[in-house]
């Protein structure tokens, strides 16, 4: 007796259903928050909310009742202009020279020891400690018309530039510190066994590891300068055309009454430091890509 005998397909992979040989496996999503998890992510984003988006929120639909007009008014006037030419100007120089400053005493910090070192790394924080305004007495006292060492700086742009770097040193020092402390120096040795020069070791091994964390202070940094107000009041005499920033600005915009300037005028601060926190991250990312 003869058995009718057809041909068999050849078998597809294991696990695969048949006609999707050469297609890679689907996935089933899964979320992969705990009950435990999810709830603290949903208290935390509540708390964001109720202290950030909220706030903002407002501070844009106020700045949004007058339209545009509202926007051009403010920019258009040449003292609220002064304003914010000098603080966005001299947030940037102070941004820069925290950027080197601030890497150096890190790197001092962390791969040197020399005698009073640690009590260089608790004065670091002071500014963080100390309240601005104390700052801007401490300031005066030693810039001022009764300067003991005979800078008088008070009430100029170099006073605002001063306070400035003052309240914004410890932002680069504190982002690099850590990185530097977790950054292996073999490395940088091997690297240099295998006959690489200084620049290429810092070029390839040192600026991108430590970019990130350069670039995280530059933002901290740059953030706080444009927004701050205590240790200006004294120091800076709040000169309008002169040395006035746009926090006071603010301030007399809401002393005047007009609620809607201060809005707008704050809502043009925040979108000056997302553009510069956007610019800051690229950046980051093309050097690293590159290095």
């Amino acid at each position: 007796m003869s058995t009718l005998l057809t041909p068999e397909a050849p078998p597809g992979p294991v696990g695969r259903p048949p006609g999707t040989r050469g297609r890679p496996a689907r996935r089933t999503p899964r979320s992969t928050l705990t009950p435990g998890a999810g709830l603290g992510l949903g208290i935390a984003v509540a708390w964001f909310s109720v202290l950030v988006m909220l706030p903002l929120a407002v501070v844009v639909a106020t700045a949004g009742e007058g339209g545009w007009s509202r926007y051009w008014s403010v920019l258009s006037d040449q003292q609220t202009w002064s304003a914010l030419t000098l603080t966005v100007g001299q947030a940037l120089l102070v941004t820069g020279l925290n950027v080197v400053m601030g890497t150096v005493i890190a790197w001092v910090l962390v791969r040197d020891d020399f005698w009073g070192k640690r009590v260089l790394d608790v004065i670091i924080d002071v500014p963080f400690a100390l309240p601005t305004i104390v700052a801007g007495l401490v300031l005066l006292s030693l810039y001022g018309p009764n300067s003991p060492i005979g800078v008088h700086w008070a009430f100029t742009r170099w006073a605002v530039f001063l306070a400035l770097a003052f309240v914004t040193l410890p932002f680069v020092v504190r982002t690099v510190q850590p990185v530097l402390e977790e950054l292996d120096p073999d490395a940088e040795e091997a690297a240099a066994s295998l006959g690489a020069g200084r620049l290429s070791t810092v070029r390839r091994i040192l600026l991108p590891a430590l970019l990130p964390a350069v670039t995280a202070g530059a933002a901290l940094s740059f953030a706080r300068a444009i927004s701050e107000y205590g240790s200006l009041v004294l120091l800076s005499g709040n000169r309008p055309y002169q040395t006035e920033v746009v926090s006071v600005r603010v301030l007399t915009f809401i002393e005047n009454g007009n609620t809607a300037s201060a809005a707008a005028l704050a809502s043009i601060m925040l979108v000056v430091a997302l553009v510069v926190i956007v610019a800051l991250d690229v950046l980051q990312r093309r050097v690293s890509r590159r290095g």
